[in-house]
């Protein structure tokens, strides 16, 4: 028998709990998957303890390159009890004329595990149905952890992962030992072929004492302290900061703050230890970013900035796995390795400058762009052209020959150095080798300055382009690459964005709204779109208008998103300001001018009630058939009428006027202060009278309330606070 319901009732006194202290020990892990591991291991175990009906206090995890770390507080002892009721089938299906169970109970009480005469039978608001009524007292906790821990084990997932015994278990490295205690005692879990028992091991180096006997958390942290591991991140973290901070003010040195190097020294270490290296000043000849790149891409190296002057200083921070007696050693090491770094760097960079970016540009024809797509000498074209027609509009007052020669130059240049070998070890220094080796050949500094920037901004609060080039040259690329992309229908889906177009979306709306340029956005897109098509690379559209409007939505999808995490805009405001925006002038800075003074009029008190006003208003209006036409105020009955369409008609102009003036804020209280007027006439007058030309004629009047307001927002798309 079909259940159409359920309900589950849970005790509510807290039940007594005990730790439990879970470790996986591997070969050494990949320090990127770490982090990731542990969020999803404290998640997965707080879902399942609450799926299986076993309250908790703190659930925590740790981690380092050889171990992941699960520490749960007050686990309960016992599953908490539950009374489950499942309705069945109604009574007079249930039970025949006689009283007697029909198939449909007997199967229903069989499905559920429990005698016919168990079931209950209660009234509810579509009548007498059979309930099932079962309490479970539950299990106690330990028997529920040998199958739980073994799941939540096999739920990690990585990136990459093994199979390495005859369990096949696939995990990022092979799992060396399972240590699994609840209350102190073991749990004899097995997973990864592996059975858990209750002991660890310290450092590879520091840590010779060989197994270590744990018997809680507490002790499991100071034994490993003792054999060389801070199993806690954050403990890593701090003292890595500590280290590096005291080296920099001994050394009259400032670090280069990077997270993700630091996130690197914190899951690289099990103990770590920080240390300063050196390197011939003669690599100083070689750009800043070269040497910095070189120093954290292969060796995960801190450079440093001479504390006085503020340039690169010949020094770098290093942060070592174990701590000895003598780090000469290691630093040697350290500083032998990087040299032979350093030394490829400069060969690249001298050979580099050898080759002018203009002679590398003709080469530019053979480097694929993407198979759908031809070559970067193509992309390289559009971009010449994109830019041309971008210069003018953007910032029409620099616009002069030297302006717009220069912003072509930018654009025929901005994709040479991706042939240098620097680039080539680097990709990450794409733009930025550009930039310096334009400046080498005797480019124009706004030139150089714009190759640099083409690629900014790389994140939601990254750094925009400052220059008017590099602004205009980041816009044009953007727009060709998301426009070819949509173009032959390679388009982002759910999580799925390999070619980061939501990333160069988002750029395109900070850069436009953060820079205040006024421009009709979609021209541009068209713009875009012809090109490809010009060039000859075949779409899948129907047609260049509906790919436009493809990437438009795509577009307004990022206005959200910048809308929402910078401005705090409510949702249905962003939708009503987006749904009017005209399809043939599209200016997002005046969409967003928009959107601020709509979210600031939905305070007022007088708001909701208008939207109740006009939405009542539009509805009448798209739901009754009559013939529109214009207002006839010699068929007005009722005094109601006359005003409402007095009111329009100055509101109209008002709105008009301040709208075009862009005083949003003005034309919205223009139309806040049609309320009484909306009010009185939903009061006083009828719509759907009998007399076919007056109720037409009301209709045209409420025709006229919905096209006052839809001429600044589409206000159906707005939620009534509480509704």
């Amino acid at each position: 028998m079909k259940r159409t319901g359920r309900r589950v009732n849970r005790a509510e006194t807290p039940a007594r709990g005990a730790e439990l202290l879970l470790e996986i020990g591997v070969e050494e892990l990949p320090y990127q998957f770490i982090a990731p591991a542990l969020a999803s291991l404290r998640e997965a175990a707080a879902r399942l303890f609450e799926e299986a009906r076993l309250s908790s206090g703190t659930v925590a995890t740790y981690g380092t390159p050889r171990r992941l770390v699960l520490v749960v507080e007050n686990l309960a002892l016992h599953q908490t009890a539950v009374r489950k009721e499942v309705i069945g089938p109604s009574r007079s299906v249930g039970f025949d004329q006689q009283g007697q169970p029909t198939k449909a109970a007997i199967g229903f009480a069989t499905g559920q595990g429990l005698s016919v005469e168990r079931l209950e039978v209660r009234a509810t608001p579509k009548g007498e149905y059979l309930f099932a009524v079962k309490e479970d007292a539950g299990r106690a906790a330990k028997p529920v952890l040998l199958a739980l821990l073994p799941q939540l084990i096999g739920q990690l997932s990585f990136p990459k992962a093994m199979k390495w015994n005859e369990a096949a278990v696939r995990f990022a490295r092979p799992v060396r030992w399972l240590l699994a205690l609840f209350d102190g005692v073991v749990v004899p879990i097995e997973a990864a072929g592996i059975k858990a028992g209750n002991r660890t091991y310290g450092h590879r180096v520091m840590g010779r004492g060989g197994p270590i006997l744990v018997r809680n958390y507490e002790s499991y942290r100071k034994a490993l302290e003792r054999a060389g591991v801070m199993v806690d991140p954050m403990q890593r973290q701090r003292v890595i900061q500590d280290q590096v901070n005291g080296i920099c003010a001994k050394n009259g040195v400032k670090l280069n703050s990077d997270e993700s190097l630091l996130d690197q020294a914190v899951f690289t270490t099990e103990w770590p230890f920080a240390l300063l290296g050196n390197f011939k000043t003669e690599y100083l000849t070689v750009p800043a970013d070269i040497l910095m790149t070189s120093m954290k891409e292969h060796q995960g190296f801190f450079s440093v900035r001479d504390g006085k002057t503020g340039e690169l200083a010949p020094h770098f921070v290093a942060v070592a796995n174990n701590q000895l007696k003598d780090m000469s050693l290691i630093q040697a090491g350290n500083e032998r390795v990087l040299a032979a770094r350093l030394a490829d760097a400069k060969f690249f960079f001298d050979e580099d400058r050898k080759t002018r970016l203009e002679e590398r540009v003709k080469k530019l024809s053979g480097v694929t762009f993407h198979q759908k797509l031809g070559t970067m000498g193509q992309k390289e074209e559009r971009l010449v052209k994109l830019v041309s027609m971008l210069a003018p509009a953007l910032y029409p007052h620099p616009s002069s020959p030297d302006f717009l020669n220069g912003c072509r130059s930018a654009a025929h240049l901005s994709k040479a150095d991706l042939l240098t070998g620097i680039v080539g070890e680097f990709p990450e220094l794409q733009g930025i080798m550009g930039g310096e080796y334009a400046k080498h050949d005797g480019e124009p500094e706004a030139v150089s300055q714009a190759i640099r920037e083409q690629y900014l901004p790389k994140a939601l609060e990254g750094e925009l382009p400052r220059s008017p080039t590099g602004t205009i040259l980041s816009l044009a690329d953007r727009l060709d690459t998301i426009a070819a992309f949509f173009h032959v229908g390679m388009i982002p889906s759910g999580s799925e964005d390999p070619f980061a177009l939501r990333r160069h979306a988002t750029s395109i709306v900070r850069i436009i709204l953060e820079k205040d340029l006024r421009l009709n956005i979609d021209q541009y897109i068209d713009h875009a779109m012809n090109l490809l098509i010009d060039s000859g690379i075949k779409g899948t559209a129907d047609s260049p208008q509906q790919g436009r409007h493809r990437i438009m939505d795509f577009l307004f999808e990022r206005v959200r998103h910048y809308g929402r995490t910078v401005h705090a805009f409510r949702d249905d405001v962003m939708d009503a300001v987006l749904k009017a925006a005209s399809a043939d002038a599209i200016d997002l800075v005046d969409l967003l001018l928009k959107m601020k003074a709509m979210q600031a009029v939905t305070a007022k008190p007088d708001f909701d009630p208008l939207i109740v006003g006009f939405k009542r208003a539009s509805r009448i209006v798209e739901k009754e058939q009559w013939e529109p036409g214009p207002v006839d105020p010699d068929r007005f009955q009722e005094p109601a009428e006359g005003d409402l369409h007095r009111r329009i008609g100055v509101c109209r102009a008002d709105v008009h006027r301040e709208m075009a003036g862009g005083r949003y804020d003005k034309a919205l209280e223009a139309l806040v202060g049609l309320k009484p007027a909306i009010d009185a006439f939903f009061t006083n007058v009828m719509v759907n009278v009998e007399d076919a030309s007056l109720r037409g004629n009301r209709l045209s009047l409420l025709k006229d309330v919905k096209e006052c307001f839809t001429s600044f927002a589409d206000f159906s798309r707005i939620v009534v606070q509480g509704t």
